[in-house]
């Protein structure tokens, strides 16, 4: 009972410290200057211009923002992006799990800057990231269905926003912004929580060991070592920051090699995990209705990635 217990403190001091330290102030900013860009139609402008170019891989023109975002930034600024996006109802469900597909693929700069300090190539980590998410997106939207009712909308509401909405004054819009986006991770603590628990209890129960004994053989007839199974069961099991941290040491120590880094960067440095869906679906109901799609999308493309890396690797 003692170390239920201890495993259900540790979960939740994990989360908070995530969600204070990490997702608090990503998300307030994010949301508050989103939110000054939807108002001035800055987001609207920019989305028109990229939707034909992006309406070939089923992304809508917000979609490039949320990719900007992860790359860029964390794997937590996208839901900014996905929470303008779950109120525009001129975006049809078929967009956003376009979206979401594409997000689940690519690698989170607060990842990926990291490790390049240790020898990660950051041109193909980029170059596989935008590729496996225009992948992933296009696979999602054709898996949901396209909605053209919805997207003849989305024409509408533009045009009708350039003609009537307001511009209201600049500080009160950051601050709702930031309100929004308080709200947002205040949503996000217990599937934080709850996703963190899951994967101490596994780590406690010996799951962990059991996949690096089961996957180890797998991985080496497939050209990757024995010591990458550590990092990528913690990856799929306890997220990419722990991947981050493990992967950083055993490179540092020698254990792992810079070639074995980015031999499995394409399988392993997305927000595809527990912690990553969990908080990615905070975003709102219309995101989580098409979760499916997006999934079965989002290991098609990490598939693809991973292959490329080994491939160039």
């Amino acid at each position: 009972m003692q170390t239920v217990v201890e495993l259900i403190l540790n979960s939740g001091e994990t989360a908070v410290e995530l969600a204070l330290y990490l997702l608090l102030p990503v998300m307030v900013v994010m949301m508050a200057i989103m939110r000054v860009l939807e108002n001035r139609g800055i987001l609207g402008s920019i989305a028109m211009k990229l939707s034909p170019i992006l309406v070939i891989f089923g992304l809508p023109g917000l979609g490039v923002f949320a990719i900007i975002q992860i790359l860029f930034i964390s794997f937590a600024a996208p839901i900014s992006t996905l929470k303008i996006m779950e109120h525009n109802q001129g975006i049809s469900n078929s967009r956003i799990a376009a979206t979401l597909g594409a997000v689940f693929v690519i690698s989170q700069g607060n990842a990926i800057f990291p490790l390049a300090v240790v020898g990660l190539n950051l041109p193909i980590i980029i170059l596989t990231s935008l590729l496996g998410a225009l992948l992933s997106g296009y696979l999602a939207y054709r898996f949901t269905g396209n909605d053209q009712n919805a997207d003849q909308v989305q024409k509408n509401i533009n045009l009708k926003d350039k003609a009537m909405k307001k511009k209201e004054k600049f500080l009160p819009l950051l601050f709702k912004g930031g309100e929004e986006g308080l709200e947002i991770v205040k949503k996000a603590i217990a599937p934080l929580i709850l996703s963190i628990l899951m994967v101490n209890v596994l780590r406690e129960v010996g799951a962990i060991d059991l996949l690096e004994t089961l996957l180890a053989p797998i991985l080496t007839k497939v050209g990757i070592s024995g010591v990458a199974v550590l990092p990528i069961a913690t990856k799929y099991l306890a997220g990419g920051t722990a991947m981050m941290a493990i992967t950083l040491d055993l490179v540092k120590e020698g254990s792992m090699t810079v070639l074995e880094l980015n031999r499995i960067a394409g399988f392993t440095i997305n927000p595809f995990d527990p912690v990553g869906v969990a908080l990615l679906l905070s975003a709102g109901s219309r995101v989580r209705s098409v979760v499916k799609p997006a999934i079965k999308a989002a290991i098609i493309g990490i598939l693809f990635r991973g292959i490329i890396h080994l491939i160039i690797f």
